[in-house]
Parts: structure tokens; C-alpha cells; sequence
């Protein structure tokens, strides 16, 4: 009687005792590898992790959430229009590289219960970790959620007491850009927002903060703070820019909260007939990829989100390792001074 052969190529998935035939190792020293132990050496950990990929092996999800860890993560963003979200996550995902773990991302929108319903459809799936950015919810469940999950905060004020965090300094930030604007001889600096979302102070989101020091600086040079509430989006600048420069005393310069934000002010200006930044000067906030660009160059602050994103990473994977105390880590922001802005224009 013959035995039934074992299905070969696509139709079966390796196992870890290929992966060790492969290497040509013991099966304890493929899971030694597998796990991250401690003592594996560096040559063990290549010979395994290229015979792991030329099988095209992927250990399974529930097998190792039921040895505790499913070496998986969670990303919650606030959505995706705006790149600086997406350029947290992307750093984020370049520190877990050339680890085990295997990041997740989910899109929770703006609202806190949209952001909650996501965060917990990630806990659904075993996950050991979780990153969430520039989160609205109520930071009391923040609290009950880091009790019983690695939990890290980007772009949230305030220091937690089971989780970690990072954020820009972004009060400094928007004093720097009110003194150097004003350093120009403006006099009417607009300010483009969103709404705080009810959060309470210290535990406000990282724009909050920015309307803060845009206030504070104005006040501190006798100028009156003009502000715009809108939504930190294309069409939030732009709305925000029809509304200031359709006003009979336009300002000569308007600074937008962020980015994505000043690209839609600068679309307001364009259609009339303002030339950037002859006639006005725009500035912005975060430092995005497309702000470089030629023909948009736009005179921004930079709050390092590439560190922010590694940062959080790194934080992440010490809380799933073991570490307790809080951690609250604050990036320095930086003007960065391109074409969008000039002297204001006499008039």
C-alpha cells in the first residue's frame, strides 16, 4: 500500500520544519529566530530569515497569538487626506521592518467614535500593540485601553499614565512662525484652524496647541488674532481663504495650521489674481513632501514627523517588552523658509 504523497507548491503552505531544512538548522533554532529570542546570533538569525523568505513561509496569526503575541500591531490614523498622517505610519512601519511584527493600519476618520470603533476592531485580532494618530477620543478610554495594551499617542498633548507619547512642541512652533512674520513687517496675519473637538487642556491635540501660540504671539507684538475655523483639508484652506480675502481689510499674510490646509488658501488666491507672495504671503504647518515642490515651495513648520514616527515605533516595542513607566517625547519644530513668503505688499 503506498502512502499518500504530502501536497507540494502552491497548494501547500511550509512549515517551520521546512524552514529549518532549508537552513539547514534545527527546528529550535528556526523558532529561537522566529520568536526574537535572546543569544541568536547574527549569522543564525540571515541563514534563517533567507530560507523563511525563499520558501515564502509566514508562521500563522492564531498559532502564535496562542503562545501569547501574534506579532502583529495596530495603526489608527485620522484618515488619509492629509500625507502627514501617512508619513507617520510610513516610518512606522520602516522601524517594525526588520522585526517580527507585522503592522496593521486602519483609517478611524476624524470623530472619536469612529476611532474607538477602529481601534477595536484592531484589538479583535489579537493585536499586541497599538499606535494611534492624532487621536480625538476621550482620554479616559485612551487610559482603560494602554491598561491592558501597549499603547502609544502621536500628536496628543499630555503625559499618560499607562501610555506613551509624541508630539511636536507645536506652541513654539507657531510662535517662531508669527515672530519670523511679523520680523517681515506683517502686521495682519490670519490664522486658518479646526475645532479642538472638545478636548479638554493638557490633553488636546497637537493643533490646539498651535492656535495657542499663534494667539499668544500675536498678543505678545500688540496685533489682534484673526482666526478661521475650518478643517485642516484642501477645501477647509480654501474655504478658509475666501472668507479672508473676500473681507474689505484682506490680511497681507495668512498662516495655515497645516500643510494640505495652505494648499487651499493658495487656490482661493490664485483664482483672484493674487500672486504668491507678491501680494500675499502664505505659510503653513508639518512640513509635508509636496510643500518642497517646485511651484508650490511653501514656507512651513517642520515638526520631524519622520522622528515622530520612529520615536512611536520604538516606544511600542519596549511596551510590548516589558516597560511600564510613561514616556512622553517632545519634538523640537523648525521654520522652514521657502518661496510662499515675503514682505507684505504696499498697498
Amino acid at each position: 500500500m503506498t502512502s499518500t504523497p504530502e501536497p507540494t507548491g502552491k497548494h501547500r503552505n511550509p512549515t517551520i520544519k521546512d524552514v529549518a531544512a532549508e537552513a539547514n538548522v534545527s527546528v529550535s533554532a528556526v523558532s529561537k529566530v522566529l520568536r526574537n529570542a535572546y543569544g541568536v546570533s547574527d549569522e543564525m538569525r540571515t541563514k534563517v530569515n533567507k530560507a523563511a523568505q525563499t520558501l515564502g513561509y509566514r508562521p500563522r496569526t492564531a498559532a502564535r497569538s496562542m503562545r501569547g503575541r501574534s506579532y502583529s500591531i495596530g495603526i489608527v490614523m485620522p484618515g488619509i487626506v492629509s500625507s502627514f498622517p501617512t508619513q507617520i505610519a510610513e516610518e512606522i512601519d520602516e522601524v517594525f521592518k526588520p522585526t517580527q511584527y507585522q503592522p496593521l493600519i486602519a483609517v478611524g476618520g476624524a470623530l472619536g467614535t469612529e476611532q474607538i470603533n477602529a481601534a477595536e476592531a484592531m484589538l479583535d485580532r489579537q493585536i499586541d500593540g497599538i499606535i494611534l494618530i492624532s487621536p480625538w477620543m476621550d482620554i479616559s478610554w485612551v487610559e482603560r485601553l494602554a491598561k491592558r495594551t501597549p499603547t502609544v499617542l502621536v500628536a496628543r498633548n499630555g503625559i499618560g499614565t499607562h501610555y506613551d507619547s509624541v508630539t511636536d512642541n507645536a506652541f513654539e512652533g507657531s510662535l517662531a512662525m508669527v515672530n519670523y512674520l511679523v520680523e517681515l513687517g506683517h502686521r495682519s496675519i490670519a490664522y486658518t484652524s479646526m475645532p479642538d473637538g472638545g478636548l479638554k487642556r493638557p490633553y488636546v491635540l497637537s493643533h490646539t496647541s498651535r492656535q495657542d501660540g499663534y494667539e499668544y504671539a500675536m498678543k505678545m507684538h500688540g496685533l489682534r488674532p484673526r482666526i478661521v475655523t475650518t478643517t485642516y483639508s484642501e477645501d477647509g484652506g480654501y474655504t478658509a481663504g475666501c472668507q479672508l480675502l473676500d473681507d474689505d481689510n484682506p490680511p497681507t499674510a495668512i498662516y495655515a495650521g497645516s500643510d494640505i490646509a495652505a494648499f487651499g488658501v493658495m487656490r482661493a488666491a490664485q483664482e483672484r489674481g493674487l500672486r504668491i507672495p507678491e501680494d500675499l504671503t502664505i505659510t503653513g504647518y508639518d512640513n509635508v513632501f509636496a510643500s518642497g515642490l517646485h511651484g508650490v515651495s511653501l514656507t512651513t513648520i517642520d515638526q520631524s514627523s519622520n522622528e515622530m514616527g520612529k520615536t512611536a515605533a520604538k516606544l511600542l516595542i519596549e511596551r510590548i517588552n516589558g516597560r511600564t513607566e510613561s514616556v512622553c517625547r517632545v519634538e523640537s519644530p523648525k521654520l522652514v523658509i521657502r518661496g510662499s513668503s515675503a514682505h507684505p505688499a504696499k498697498r
